[in-house]
């Protein structure tokens, strides 16, 4: 199952465990079994400290539990084979099972800890999906923290009966005590806000007694970690407010355009931004969503930034890198068949979908790439274009045209995505050319028709906004309020690239700079103002 050079690397990773651990399976007769049985002997016998069992009773075959051998509630269990995206995931949970650290903060391990009640949790995950191993390590370091909770992850192209029983069209796919929990990426504070009733007001407190910022980015993506690095080096303090750092990146899979760098994924580059930022005195707040704006102007003082759990914090500068997210169809059946065959992600849902007929609509590169990809995995693909032309660029058309279940229709204005109630069975789109309607009968459809810009928070702000809901900023990256600067896929800049967002991120983080040495900071205002008070006579 592992070569020379895997077998290699874990042979060092688990000379990290500090106790011992167990491999516990239970399986069948079928070839996965087999695939099993090798892996888990090879894991133990890489260090004594690893023993494998095959005496395991659970119905899912085949599957493993791993555990701690001092205590075995501290365990996960892995149904099918963790390999690709989530051989990583498998590594750690044998380092935590084993008393190794996890690099995640002493106060969300101990939030989780200290999590009451009972709860089961069933994680499925494709091994193509970027998004899936933060679920599954988030899950795993639940289970491994707290005995009141179990944790299943479980490969759903090796048990595509439940799969299909469960109706899962999209992964991460979360079930907690046998009802649907979450769908899409999670980390472990995500999960813990959404069981713990209290995180929020925590959250709130923690925000409203962080003393005021002389620098605060709004946003963790490229342009934001960009902007973040270069007003640190400048010597200023710096915080970082994101909803989820990394921002879009982290569902990008194949980065190739990266100037430099040949290829990467975008969860490792979304890393690399956090190591990079982690290098400097940086103040990362994540899982932040931005609700209001508050101009200094109207403060009298600082600008100020609401979140959505009601906390605040305040800066003399700003910088806007909210970026942006999949544009929606806005058609009847998108949002009610939404990961019940409508999806956004044709890496991690596409495997689901194996053996079955699927549209994606929107012929760029995202489109046509989209349908590259799924067409090595489904029966057939429909590509729906809404011009008369495919606007991709001509190396991916000629991929695309040469593949034998590809059906590319132009000039067709999606109006409907059908289903029986439970899930997608068909696409209506209108024939431009002759108003024609026509259906297409399918199992998924993928929607791959560009991006919006998190910016409708920012509408009673004073932050001048195109019709698009694009921020409108200068040459140095300012909008139309003073000292507050904007960066990266939320912006009218053109061409919406990560390695345009990272340039015009630095642009904002040096004008920034510029902003606050040519002004007096509120303070400094205010004790002028007290000092001339003070020397006018009685």
């Amino acid at each position: 199952m592992l070569d020379a050079n895997m077998k290699q690397q874990l042979q060092q990773f688990l000379g990290n465990l500090r106790e011992p651990i167990e491999l516990v399976a239970s399986l069948g007769d079928d070839a996965k079994s087999n695939e099993t049985r090798e892996l888990l002997n090879e894991i133990a016998e890489l260090n004594d400290k690893v023993s494998a069992s095959f005496d395991g009773d659970d119905q899912r075959k085949p599957s493993f539990e791993i555990r701690r051998a001092s205590d075995h509630d501290a365990s996960v269990r892995f149904a099918g084979l963790p390999m690709g995206h989530e051989f990583t995931s498998l590594v750690l949970a044998l380092l935590w099972a084993g008393g190794h650290p996890p690099k995640v903060s002493d106060e969300v391990l101990e939030q989780a800890r200290a999590l009451e009640g009972d709860y089961d949790f069933e994680m499925y995950f494709s091994l193509s999906c970027q998004n899936c191993p933060d679920v599954v390590q988030a899950l795993t370091l639940l289970a491994m923290n707290n005995k009141g909770v179990k944790a299943t992850l479980i490969e759903g192209g090796a048990f595509k009966d439940e799969v299909d029983a469960r109706q899962v069209m999209a992964v991460p796919a979360v079930f907690l005590n046998g009802e649907n929990f979450a769908n899409g990426r999670m980390n472990l504070e995500e999960i813990l806000g959404k069981l713990d009733s209290n995180a929020g007001a925590r959250a709130a407190d923690k925000l409203n007694a962080k003393p005021p910022v002389e620098v605060l980015i709004v946003g963790g993506g490229p342009a934001g970690a960009a902007a973040a690095i270069y007003t640190a080096r400048k010597g200023f303090s710096t915080s970082i407010a994101a909803e989820r750092f990394g921002g879009q990146v982290l569902d990008t899979m194949a980065i190739e355009n990266l100037i430099s760098v040949p290829y990467t994924e975008g969860p490792k580059l979304a890393t690399a931004l956090e190591t990079h930022v982690s290098e400097y005195d940086i103040d990362v707040i994540n899982l932040q969503k931005a609700e209001k704006l508050i101009p200094a102007a109207q403060t009298g003082g600082y600008h100020e930034i609401v979140f959505e759990n009601g906390g605040t914090l305040k800066a003399r500068s700003l910088v806007l890198t909210t970026g942006a997210r999949w544009r929606q169809l806005g058609v009847p059946g998108e949002s009610e068949y939404a990961n019940k065959g409508v999806a956004y992600c044709p890496h991690c849902d596409g495997p689901l979908y194996k053996g079955k007929r699927v549209a994606v609509i929107g012929g760029g590169n995202s489109g046509v790439e989209a349908a590259i990809d799924l067409a090595n995995i489904v029966a057939h693909v429909t590509l729906v274009e809404f011009a008369d032309e495919l606007r991709a660029d001509e190396v991916l058309q000629k991929k695309l045209r040469s593949m034998g279940n590809v059906e590319i229709i132009t000039s067709a204005a999606t109006t409907e995505i059908t289903g029986d109630g439970q899930k997608v069975n068909g696409l209506v789109y209108k024939d431009r050319n002759t108003d024609q309607e026509k259906t297409v009968e399918l199992e998924g459809v993928f929607v791959q028709i560009g991006l919006v810009p998190n910016t409708e928070w920012l509408r009673d702000s004073g932050i001048e906004l195109t019709k698009f809901g694009e921020i409108e900023i200068d040459a140095k990256a300012a909008t139309n309020i003073p000292g507050i600067f904007a960066a990266g896929d939320a912006t009218t800049v053109p061409y919406k690239q990560i390695v345009i967002a990272m340039g015009e991120g630095a642009k904002a983080g040096l004008s920034a700079f510029d902003f606050l040495i040519r002004n007096e900071a509120p303070e400094e205002i205010a004790q002028a103002a007290q000092a001339a008070a003070e020397k006018v006579p009685a």
